[in-house]
C-alpha cells in the first residue's frame, strides 16, 4: 500500500470516516492505483477547493470564573481529609476550578434543601402545637363535662 487508509487520512486530516468516503466517491481526493490515499496531493487539493468561510469553527467556551470561596472550600475539604492543598491565587489548574465547581455545586444543593427541610420541620412544628392544644382543650371540656353532672 503506497498511501494512507481511509481511517488513516481521516485521523490526519481531523475528519470523519464517512466524510473521507464522501470525498473519495465526489472524487475529491487524489488516489493512488491501489486505491490508497495521496495524503499530500489530497491535502493541496483540499486546500485550494475549500472556502474558508464555510468551514465551521468549535464556539470559543465560555469561562465562568470560579469564586475564591469555592475553591477555598476544596482546600478545606482536602485538608479535612488530610491531603495536601494547593495554593489558591490565580494559578488555580483546571482540575482544582472542577472540584471547586462540583463542591459550590453541592453547598448550594445543601442550602436549597436545608431551606425546604426548615420549612417543612416549622409546619410540622405548628401542626403540632395545633394537635397539642386541641387535646389540651379536648380533655378541659372532657373533664368539665365528667365533673359538672356530679356536681348538680
Amino acid at each position: 500500500m503506497q498511501g494512507m487508509s481511509e481511517r488513516q487520512y481521516a485521523a490526519h486530516v481531523g475528519l470523519s470516516r464517512g466524510a473521507i468516503q464522501k470525498a473519495k466517491t465526489a472524487e475529491r481526493l487524489v488516489l493512488y492505483p491501489d486505491g490508497s490515499i495521496n495524503a499530500a496531493a489530497s491535502d493541496a487539493r483540499r486546500a485550494e477547493t475549500t472556502d474558508p468561510s464555510k468551514t465551521r469553527r468549535a464556539p470559543a467556551p465560555k469561562l465562568k470564573p470560579v469564586p475564591e470561596a469555592a475553591v477555598a472550600a476544596v482546600g478545606d475539604t482536602l485538608r479535612e481529609q488530610g491531603l495536601a492543598v494547593p495554593a489558591v491565587g490565580g494559578g488555580t489548574t483546571f482540575l482544582q476550578a472542577k472540584t471547586a465547581n462540583e463542591v459550590l455545586k453541592a453547598q448550594e444543593r445543601r442550602i436549597r434543601l436545608q431551606k425546604l427541610k426548615g420549612e417543612l420541620i416549622e409546619r410540622a412544628r405548628a401542626l403540632a402545637l395545633v394537635f397539642r392544644l386541641a387535646r389540651e382543650e379536648r380533655d378541659a371540656w372532657v373533664a368539665v363535662t365528667v365533673i359538672a353532672p356530679s356536681d348538680a
